[in-house]
């Protein structure tokens, strides 16, 4: 019996085990990808955002706005100066020709230096000719180090401007991490950029750039002419970068309140990508050997670098021509080293993504190989991105295969070890008598939650069920006497104040005792005894125990104690059981209150109730009245004049005696009430908050 049991114990442990293990394990890997995931979007969320900040605290800037008005002095000056550029034409062809069309047609074939080819990329103001043939064709640094010219020593305006300017601009991208920068003037020409590629100079209306997405974001910002305002837009394929992905972002630059053109900077590509790749430390960001981040456009086009293109390029290649990924898109991704705006991403993940949802689930990646992937969406202004965590299934999934290996490894070690011990220790097992025993001492310490398991038919299967039915006989009773305490507790408590129910509790029985300063308070509803000839006796039980469950909220709140209603009359005391030195003032506060419950009563079922407020201070007796039938009760002279003066008040309004009066006056404001040569006072305007500032 001790093997069979166990064995079944080992089996179903394992099973549950393995179950509750692997669920553990998968939400794990799962929250572990998810929390990659959003650690990564928070980062190119906040990097995307410093960007246009620090852009746009640029446009604010006066010095930028003082270089952009003088270049585009300086640019004028030469275009007044410069009519005739043939000579310099000549030379900026073969510029073009050598090097610019010979580097752009690797990523377009298409496009061959030919004659038709050279006029449209070549700028069309003579002023445009000039700058690109100082700053370009005849800048004697290489390709890509342009930007290290200062001064072409021309001796032109301009250029004195370009060299005082340059060397600011060049540190402020060298610092940021930009591509380039630009000034763009009101006609959307750029007057000035930092890289000298061939936009430099040139119309983003009239001359070959006009469709470019750099065209398209300042012509956004130009029509827009708003202060604080940021646009950023899209890669796309940028001819002048040679064809390889270019994203911009620009802001407007006012001088006052003038629009004098825009600011645009080329958001470095290589940034986004250390973001993605944690520098190309996947394994160190949680990733493993075979996860990656990832950006993707509503075009279904990364905007962030493969790790695989990193890490194994020709790996890479093979699975993409495996998959009939054109040669030609091999072809740039290899020249540009990047996969951004060549690799297709079309997933369920990233389709549910552009969709808006955010998951975490096993799909096929873009390479057609199962992974474990959580994506969502990018809360960037302006940018469409959605952003995804993956990581290979076989590997995210090895420690749920490592748990099972090691699991029946285990169980089945166990299940060995408890045969032996079965064969063993069989002749020792205890006899049912000892587990009678065991639970008789349990109900004696007052566990009376002790069941004996025995389901015998034996003498000792009879004993255990009237052990049993006695131990249940037992809780039931115990349950019952605390069920009855309970409800013994809860009536004193709504019968007497909780200091006296104690009292009672301990079993006195003559409690009285004499009560100094306290405040007495009468209520009388006017009213309602008219009220009640009209309704049955229901009907006057419900609404007055509406009215009388208001005042009682109210006098908790105030710490008032209720000592009872006799039919449309409210008796309460504050500072009885416990004591207050502002027992006046809070009187006066409930009774405000109190008139306030019943004009919204009165107007919110359309009765003509008032109400009048006695309030009396002084010492009070108090104390239980009755032998069989107890009542809490307060009695003295105080009770009687709060309760003889309630006659005096007008309908609505709150009247104090002179003691009340005087401690309070400078607190409140009353009204003098002379009666018989008494005096007594009302409050004035109860109504409104009438304490004095």
């Amino acid at each position: 019996m001790l093997l069979a049991v166990s064995s079944c114990s080992i089996l179903v442990t394992a099973y549950i085990s393995y179950q509750s293990g692997k669920s553990n394990l998968t939400n794990r890997v799962f929250k572990q990808l998810t929390s990659v995931r959003a650690s990564k979007a928070y980062q190119i969320e906040s990097y995307i955002q410093t960007l246009r900040n620090h852009v746009q605290t640029l446009g604010k800037s006066p010095f930028v706005g003082d270089a952009l008005k003088e270049f585009n002095t300086g640019y004028e000056t030469i275009a007044a100066k410069q009519k005739n550029v043939d000579k310099l034409e000549s030379k900026l062809k073969a510029y073009y020709r050598n090097e610019f069309i010979s580097r752009l047609s690797k990523s377009d074939s298409s496009i061959q230096a030919t004659e038709s080819i050279l006029r449209f990329f070549l700028p069309s103001a003579p002023a445009s000719k000039y700058l690109q043939y100082q700053y370009i064709a005849a800048n004697p640094y290489p390709v890509g180090k342009k930007h290290l010219l200062d001064d072409p020593k021309d001796g032109s305006t301009y250029s004195k401007i370009h060299a005082r300017y340059h060397p600011i601009f060049r540190n402020i991208i060298e610092k940021f991490g930009y591509y380039d920068l630009f000034l763009v003037n009101t006609e959307g020409r750029i007057v000035y950029t930092v890289y000298k590629e061939t936009d430099y100079s040139t119309s983003l209306t009239t001359d070959a750039y006009n469709e470019t997405n750099l065209a398209r974001l300042i012509t956004q910002v130009r029509q827009e002419k708003q202060r604080d305002y940021a646009q950023i837009i899209d890669f796309e394929s940028y001819s002048p970068s040679y064809g390889a992905p270019a994203a911009f972002i620009a802001v407007p630059i006012f001088d006052q309140t003038k629009f004098i053109g825009a600011i645009a900077v080329q958001i470095p590509v290589n940034e986004i990508n250390n973001v993605m790749t944690g520098n190309q430390n996947w394994e160190s960001d949680g990733l493993g050997k075979s996860g990656e981040t990832y950006l993707v456009g509503q075009d279904y086009l990364m905007r962030s670098v493969s790790r695989f293109l990193i890490e194994d390029p020709e790996q890479y290649f093979q699975i993409l021509r495996s998959l009939d990924v054109s040669e030609k898109t091999l072809k740039r991704i290899k020249q540009f080293q990047t996969s951004i705006l060549e690799q297709k991403v079309a997933t369920i993940g990233v389709k549910e993504a552009i969709a808006g949802k955010k998951d975490t689930q096993i799909i096929n990646d873009y390479r057609n190989i199962p992974v474990l992937s959580s994506y969502a969406p990018l809360r960037i202004e302006q940018l469409d991105w959605v952003i995804l965590a993956e990581i290979d299934l076989a590997e995210a999934y090895a420690p749920i295969r490592d748990f099972e290996q090691q699991l029946l490894i285990s169980a089945t070690i166990l299940m060995l070890l408890v045969t032996l011990l079965a064969m063993g220790l069989a002749y020792l097992f205890v006899k049912p008598i000892n587990q009678l025993i065991e639970n008789a001492q349990k109900v004696e310490k007052g566990k009376l939650n002790a069941v004996v398991p025995l389901n015998s038919e034996d003498e000792f299967g009879e004993l255990a069920k009237s052990f049993n039915a006695m131990v249940s006989s037992l809780r039931a009773q115990t349950e019952l006497v605390e069920l009855k305490n309970q409800e013994n507790e809860r009536l004193f408590l709504s019968v007497f104040p909780l200091a006296i129910a104690k009292r009672l509790q301990r079993g006195e029985k003559n409690i009285a005792e004499r009560v100094a300063n306290v405040a007495v308070l009468f209520a009388e509803l006017t009213g309602f005894t008219k009220l009640s000839a009209s309704l049955s006796a229901y009907e006057v039980v419900s609404i007055l125990n509406d009215i009388v469950g208001a005042f009682d909220e109210a006098a908790e709140k105030y710490g008032i104690e209720k000592i009872k209603t006799v039919g449309d009359r409210y008796m309460a005391v504050c500072g009885l059981s416990l004591p207050y030195l502002d027992h006046d003032k809070r009187a006066i506060d409930f009774a405000i209150e109190v008139l306030a419950i019943v004009r919204k009563f009165s107007h919110d079922r359309r009765f003509q109730l008032n109400i009048r407020i006695g309030i009396h201070s002084g010492n009070v007796i108090a104390g239980i009245v009755g032998k069989t039938k107890h009542i809490y009760d307060v009695w003295g002279d105080t009770v009687d004049q709060s309760q003889s003066i309630i006659t005096l008040c007008p309908i609505d309004g709150i009247i104090v005696s002179a003691e009340v009066y005087h401690r309070l006056k400078d607190i409140y404001e009353f009204d003098l009430l002379e009666f018989s040569g008494t005096k007594n006072w009302v409050l004035a305007n109860p109504s409104h908050d009438t304490r004095r500032i």
